[in-house]
């Protein structure tokens, strides 16, 4: 998925998705030392901030695992990562057909919790997956380093009688979603 592209989050038979999976999955990149190549654990974290309109009205993170409402859940947090290649590392799960009429948009956001810039993450992706049956429907590709410590991944919002996900892919700097929120303001 190229940054900026949107596509709809209907089923390829017709319908609505009921349900939608946001993977993220990461390694630590080796660096060269004076010793060798070595790898230094890095705690990435995916977080889903809801919205109505234009207003953060909840958040699911590390230590807020459920929205409030249930309709958004984290399964857990990865201090460390190592799928990388396909597996998802943390996600977060949302009820599409759970989630009140209020909220507008979900945007989910990816931060390096222990501060190193994505110079420092190899093989990491940010995927959406249709809960329902495994199917992957989208997949970004953190790719390039960078001297920023997050990104604004993606955002579901509502479209007519379904969803949309555009992909943002937008570089910040933050160690959480709370330090990404003046960033991520100018894409609702």
């Amino acid at each position: 998925m190229a940054k900026g592209q949107a596509i709809s989050l209907e089923k390829n038979g017709g319908g609505t998705l009921a349900a939608v999976r946001m993977g993220l999955g990461w390694q630590a990149a080796r660096r060269r030392g004076l010793f060798g190549s070595r790898t230094r654990e890095i705690d990435l974290d995916a977080s889903a901030v809801l919205f109505a309109e234009k207003r953060p009205v909840d958040v699911v993170f590390f230590r807020h695992l459920v929205s409030d409402d249930g309709s958004v859940r984290h399964t857990g947090d990865n201090l460390v990562g190592g799928a990388g290649l396909g597996g998802d590392d943390e996600a977060i799960l949302v009820d599409l057909e759970r989630v009140p009429a209020h909220i507008d948009q979900i945007v989910f956001t990816v931060n390096s919790f222990t501060g190193q810039t994505f110079q420092e993450v190899r093989n990491a992706f940010c995927r959406i997956v249709d809960e329902t049956n495994g199917q992957e429907l989208a997949r970004y590709t953190l790719d390039g380093g960078g001297q920023y410590t997050a990104r604004l991944m993606a955002k579901v919002h509502r479209s007519g009688g379904g969803w949309r996900m555009t992909a943002l892919g937008t570089p910040a700097n933050g160690r959480t979603f709370q330090d990404l929120m003046p960033a991520l303001l100018p894409h609702l």
